[in-house]
């Protein structure tokens, strides 16, 4: 990851977890650790290789978004001030500012034109796990501030993505390239998600631009 909270998510989207879904502590734990393309690369050998899983069972209520942020905003608000520039805001609601979108460079002056997307798509992590998790964890997923799984972007790249993978799909700008194949590993680690055949090469290549 529309100009609206809900059209955002609407771009990005039961399967045995080899890799194990994560626990209660896993889910608030703080981000996981991110640093040299060499430490990407280890985390990117640690993990587990499968089929991608059935869309059977899926839909987006199932992961739960956007969660209160208080004050009558929401993670939608938090990502916004946390990726813009010179942002202004009216209570808490983000209201101006400017973002650049790291898939596709361009420069957004106004939040309307902003999606905010999830990294790995939901309906990627159904396939590759989180069939098996609680609601809750599902909810945590979606709303995950702490790990680099939210970001601000163009709705037309937004759109391009879908809920692909990077074997099918990878940002227009490859200067983005290292920082989206890191963030994809770092959030499919912490949560414990798989990954295909041919999306952990995908992602090794993509590595190389670092």
């Amino acid at each position: 990851m529309l100009l609206t909270a809900a059209l955002s998510l609407g771009a990005c989207e039961g399967v045995s977890v080899q890799a194990g879904s994560p626990t209660s502590t896993d889910a608030t734990a703080g981000p996981t650790a991110k640093g040299s393309a060499g430490s990407a690369k280890a985390q990117l050998d640690k993990l587990t290789v499968a089929k991608s899983g059935s869309m059977k069972g899926y839909s987006r209520e199932k992961f739960p978004h956007w969660r209160s942020a208080g004050s009558n905003c929401d993670v939608r608000d938090s990502v916004l001030k946390r990726d813009g520039t010179k942002v202004k805001l009216s209570g808490c609601n983000v209201v101006a500012g400017t973002w650049k979108s790291i898939y596709d460079g361009k420069t957004l002056t106004s939040p309307t034109q902003v999606d905010i997307d999830h990294l790995v798509p939901l309906a990627n992590a159904w396939r590759s796990g989180a069939s098996a998790w609680t609601t809750a964890q599902r909810e945590d997923f979606a709303n995950d501030l702490d790990d680099p799984q939210l970001v601000a972007v163009s709705a037309s790249s937004n759109r391009s993505k879908g809920d692909q993978d990077p074997s099918t799909w990878k940002p227009s700008d490859p200067s983005s390239w290292c920082e989206y194949a890191e963030d994809w590993i770092a959030v499919k680690t912490h949560w414990k998600l798989t990954v295909t055949a041919t999306e952990k090469p995908a992602l090794a290549d993509m590595l190389e631009k670092c």
